[in-house]
């Protein structure tokens, strides 16, 4: 995440934080999936935060940890990092695009189990250039929808020459539809 997006969430946190409330990362009981996008010329990015409460903890570690020793090897989590990116479904202007995986990170087993252990994904693909004018783009995430609640955002891009114009949300939020200008 950048330095000025970094500085906006500080700030929310802050503000929440001095109003005397209580701020809570999720709920005990749901696996909670925060994604953000990235739209920027020549590629999508996309970061997925995954953080299990307490109670379904031991089901996403489970999952993980699939020869159950209590340790996620780094063949588990690339394969976890996979099942979790087979399950999320991303479009440019009606055309699937394939996210790559970029980097991961794991927290130890303890901290999962504790509720505060969030799982970082980060993806990418690469889209070719875009006609100036108006596009949409479509993420839509599946993964274990049984567990799960959902947050979507689009990141404010870099590059002057990628507008947002709109962020549209269904419902629970697994899915997100961004539409924007490019110029």
């Amino acid at each position: 995440m950048r330095a000025g997006r970094t500085v906006a969430l500080a700030i929310a946190a802050s503000v929440a934080a001095a109003g005397g409330t209580f701020v809570s990362a999720h709920r005990a009981d749901e696996y909670l999936q925060a994604a953000r996008l990235d739209v920027e010329p020549g590629r999508v990015g996309v970061e997925l935060d995954l953080t299990p409460g307490i109670a379904v903890a031991s089901e996403v570690v489970s999952d993980i940890d699939r020869n159950h020793d209590g340790k996620l090897s780094a063949e588990e989590q690339a394969a976890y990092e996979h099942r979790v990116l087979d399950a999320v479904d991303v479009q440019l202007d009606g055309r699937a695009l394939r996210m790559r995986p970029l980097a991961s990170r794991f927290p130890d087993v303890e901290a999962m189990r504790r509720g505060d252990g969030t799982i970082r994904l980060q993806s990418s693909a690469v889209v070719p250039a875009l006609p100036a004018g108006r596009h949409r783009l479509l993420f839509r995430n599946t993964h274990r929808r049984e567990l799960s609640v959902y947050l979507a955002n689009a990141l404010v891009p870099e590059s002057d020459r990628i507008g947002i114009t709109a962020q549209l949300r269904d419902g629970d939020q697994s899915e997100l539809t961004v539409e924007f200008i490019a110029r």
